[in-house]
């Protein structure tokens, strides 16, 4: 550090605190005296300039008539000057500290001012969401389509209510109806098979296609769409429909899924529609 300063600059020394006595002028013999009203004043930068013009012994050379200003009036200010005294409190008045001030607020008036427009809100809020859930609750028995996480733990694909299972890479699609709609989910659009649960379906129509079972047992998707839907290879067009066998390979908008067919049960259905006399 001291390669940057040059040596002949002169160093100005650390500066103490000027030979002030307590009243806050310089001490006895310098000039003024040092009680005697000095602080009820208001002098100059004029009349510490004359004081340290007349008493430079009294004071460091780099005093200047600026920061003896200051410094007196600072010691003014906190009361430090001899001549000054300190305002006693008036008798009999406790000062309050913050305990106390706790202590003496009254909780019963710190309740919240009733808002009449948030309680709306909140009650209006309320009851969409019960009407909701009792939607919903009533829905539990029209439930077509089960969606289940595929885990990678060989779990079976049938059970007793399930003809048929559309099986992605991420989730599989029971089909326990006779006829199951296919498409995208909106907020307007309800369907029994969101294709979005798989992947990407932006590319897919809110109704993509339907999966209906025949009275013979046979499986067939009509697309509904306006973009081909492909089983095993072959194009599907919107406004056509194909029949599914079982693994066959349903591709729509590059998302994949294997059409398994429950032949147990397809079975018996076959056999009790034998057993009905045809007109």
């Amino acid at each position: 550090m001291q390669t940057l300063v040059p040596r002949s600059w002169p160093r100005t020394p650390r500066l103490p605190l000027p030979a002030w006595g307590p009243a806050g002028v310089p001490e006895p013999g310098a000039g003024l005296p040092p009680s005697g009203g000095f602080w009820k004043l208001q002098p100059t930068l004029d009349t510490f300039q004359d004081l340290l013009d007349k008493h430079p012994e009294a004071f460091y050379p780099s005093r200047s008539a600026k920061a003896l200003q200051v410094h007196w009036q600072l010691m003014k200010q906190y009361y430090l000057l001899d001549d000054q005294t300190v305002q006693p409190l008036p008798k009999g008045d406790q000062v309050l500290n913050f305990s106390d001030a706790e202590d003496m607020i009254d909780d019963s008036k710190l309740k919240d001012v009733r808002d009449e427009v948030l309680e709306h809100e909140l009650t209006v809020a309320d009851r969409r969401q019960k009407r909701e859930i009792r939607q919903l609750e009533q829905e539990l028995h029209k439930w077509q389509v089960l969606v289940d996480s595929i885990t990678g733990m060989s779990s079976p694909d049938f059970d007793n209510q399930t003809l048929a299972v559309l099986r992605g890479r991420m989730v599989r699609y029971l089909m326990r109806s006779r006829e199951i709609t296919l498409g995208r989910a909106t907020k307007d659009n309800q369907i029994d098979v969101d294709l979005a649960l798989e992947g990407p379906a932006w590319k897919i129509s809110r109704k993509q296609g339907v999966i209906k079972l025949k009275n013979n047992g046979d499986f067939f998707i009509a697309n509904e769409g306006r973009r081909p839907v492909y089983v095993d290879g072959r194009p599907v067009l919107g406004g056509s429909k194909w029949k599914l066998s079982n693994n066959s390979v349903v591709e729509i908008a590059s998302l994949r899924f294997v059409f398994l067919i429950n032949q147990d049960l397809i079975a018996l259905i076959k056999a009790e529609a034998a057993k009905i006399p045809q007109p």
